[in-house]
């Protein structure tokens, strides 16, 4: 089975069908059972994270975005994650953007060397776009059930003279800092090591991990054996090419 990171599938399967008795004499038929047969599978990861900023978010994807700061605030959004703003063109939330150079013009007014741009991977949940001024849901999109708020780019809206996309995202746990893009060079290296730390603090916490696929393991995470060619195999793996020949 082939499964793409949007829930699409390419299955190879056979399918066995029959039939079976209740225990009460009265039922003749109860109904029909499927069992299906897979022979491996391999999970294909689409590239929709460095989506241009042109094109639509997707409800429920992750992407690459970025967001500029001042090197003073640097470590300790890397360390603590983001404060919201409490207000903004799109109300509260934490402002990013998948146009970098949108993000390497923030802060304002601030030395191009005292500048830092994170690269980050956002988990954006539920999207409203917002592309009219005074839209009536332009402040208050969260209290409506969204997660995000998205301005394409160029769409006209006077309160962005750049016409480039902006993004607003409620809640910064959805927030992920993976890389540094912009930065002076010393500053970059001492950043880059903060990430890889936290990175490795985090997975240090890890103890209870699938020695099948790797992950960490909860109720859900089991094992089984796969029904052709019986080698021990976990839903959570990338790929599994069964050997048994049909």
């Amino acid at each position: 089975v082939s499964i793409s990171a949007s829930g699409n599938c390419r299955e190879k399967f056979s399918w066995s069908w029959r039939s079976y008795k209740t225990v009460t004499e009265e039922d003749k038929l109860h109904s029909e059972k499927m069992s299906i047969e897979f022979y491996g599978w391999q999970v294909i990861h689409e590239d929709n994270g460095h989506l241009k900023s042109g094109q639509e978010l997707i409800n429920g994807r992750g992407y690459t975005m970025y967001h500029g700061t001042h090197k003073n605030n640097a470590a300790s959004i890397i360390q603590s994650g983001f404060v919201p703003s409490q207000d903004g063109l799109l109300g509260a939330g934490v402002y990013v953007s998948r146009d970098v150079t949108k993000a390497k013009a923030y802060p304002k007014q601030t030395a191009t060397c005292d500048k830092v741009v994170f690269k980050l991977k956002v988990r954006v949940g539920k999207v409203k776009k917002i592309d009219t001024d005074n839209h009536p849901l332009q402040k208050t999109w969260h209290q409506h059930g969204y997660d995000t708020a998205w301005v394409p780019p160029k769409c006209g809206m006077l309160f962005i003279p750049s016409g480039k996309e902006e993004d607003c995202i409620w809640n910064p746990k959805r927030i992920t800092v993976v890389d540094i893009a912009y930065a002076d060079d010393q500053v970059k290296k001492d950043l880059k090591k903060l990430i890889h730390e936290k990175a490795a603090a985090k997975n240090a916490k890890v103890t209870d991990q699938c020695d099948v696929c790797g992950y960490q393991k909860d109720s859900s995470h089991t094992v089984h054996r796969c029904w052709g060619c019986e080698n021990v195999i976990c839903p959570f793996m990338s790929k599994h090419v069964c050997k048994k020949t049909k």
